[in-house]
């Protein structure tokens, strides 16, 4: 019985072409108490592996958080099987703003800790104890009134690219970060402000709003669906569109244009532009960004040393790389010093302090 992805994305890929389907890029989340982790990690995947799922889903006793990609004409067998699942009944699935068949080109079904790691080790702590979702027309109501604070919950590359007007973007490379961050900065206004916050799909949302309240703050609010669902509803509706750029996606498109604006600059050399890409050199792969110009002069490299790398014979890469780990650069995503355009740190609730 196959319990493991056993292609490679490159195999991967010459399927999917030869297919000629259109699939589906979507992603869901669930909180719930799930007893035997590694059990429905299995059955998840003997089942997605039968209707062609490729993604990267994770699984904890806390839940799932699913992003895959799927034909379009197994659908509704997919959606059939997540009813069969209690918990699972009804999910809103976050369809893709931009659809990409090669969005995904493996299956990966993981166990973890959390689905959300949070480094949080309070067992007095509830996440389904969430604060109160909104919907693309409430949220944009919200926002404009003055007692709110609209605070981004991804980390700087993901803002970097794209947000929404007015909000505080935490400088942080990963969620566990910010938690602490927003904590201590609104602490005096735990009572008299609207605390609301928004993430790509809603799942960092919905467990920081049970942190915060928690932690004692009155009036907690999350935007339902994140970013995706929230340009659905805009479209559908002909709602007005606050988000202004492109939303981060963790897949191979990298992001959605949800505005025309470009709001970040080629790290490289300045110029505007908010395309993510890794550096070719395999044993760098940093996230950064860079224009097509840099592109071309660069060879995909962030750097002249990764580029006269990159440029070797593939055994002699492979022969620096032995027994070599990832050079700490893969982890700033973007911050690099050798970077001379990478986004600065700052105090991240400046403009609540003027």
């Amino acid at each position: 019985m196959q319990l493991y992805n056993k292609l490679s994305a490159n195999e991967r890929a010459e399927l999917i072409e030869k297919a000629g389907k259109e699939r589906l890029t979507l992603s869901f989340y669930k909180y719930a108490r799930i007893s035997n982790p590694q059990e429905f990690r299995d059955q998840l995947f003997i089942k997605w592996d039968s209707l062609d799922v490729l993604g990267r889903i994770y699984v904890a006793t806390e839940g799932i958080n699913a992003q895959l990609s799927l034909p379009a004409d197994n659908f509704e067998n997919f959606k059939t099987h997540l009813d069969r699942i209690d918990f699972l009944e009804n999910v809103r699935l976050n369809i893709a703003v931009e659809q990409d068949n090669m969005s995904f080109l493996k299956l990966k079904v993981k166990v973890r800790d959390k689905i959300v790691a949070d480094g949080l080790n309070d067992e007095t702590f509830d996440v389904t104890n969430k604060g109160i979702h909104v919907n693309a027309e409430m949220f944009n109501d919200l926002i404009e009134d003055e007692n709110t604070v609209l605070v981004d919950m991804r980390n700087h590359y993901e803002s970097e690219i794209g947000h929404f007007k007015n909000a505080v973007t935490p400088d942080v490379d990963t969620f566990r970060e910010s938690l602490d961050i927003i904590e201590d900065d609104l602490k005096a206004h735990k009572e008299d402000k609207k605390l609301v916050m928004y993430c790509t799909g809603g799942i960092r949302c919905e467990k920081a709003s049970a942190y915060f309240k928690h932690k004692g703050f009155k009036n907690v609010y999350q935007l339902d669906g994140g970013i995706i669902e929230y340009t659905r509803q805009v479209n559908e509706k002909a709602l007005e569109n606050k988000f202004i750029g492109k939303n981060f996606v963790f897949d191979e498109r990298r992001a959605e244009k949800i505005s025309d604006d470009v709001i970040a600059q080629c790290h490289q050399c300045g110029k505007p532009c908010d395309t993510h890409v890794n550096c070719a050199n395999d044993a760098c792969h940093l996230l950064f960004i860079q224009c097509e110009d840099c592109k071309a002069e660069m060879d995909n490299c962030c750097s002249s040393t990764c580029k006269d790398i990159n440029a070797l014979p593939y055994e002699e890469q492979k022969a620096l790389r032995k027994g070599q780990g990832n050079s700490n650069d893969i982890f700033k995503k973007g911050r690099a010093d050798h970077l001379p355009y990478k986004k600065d740190l700052r105090n991240i609730f400046e403009t609540l302090k003027k």
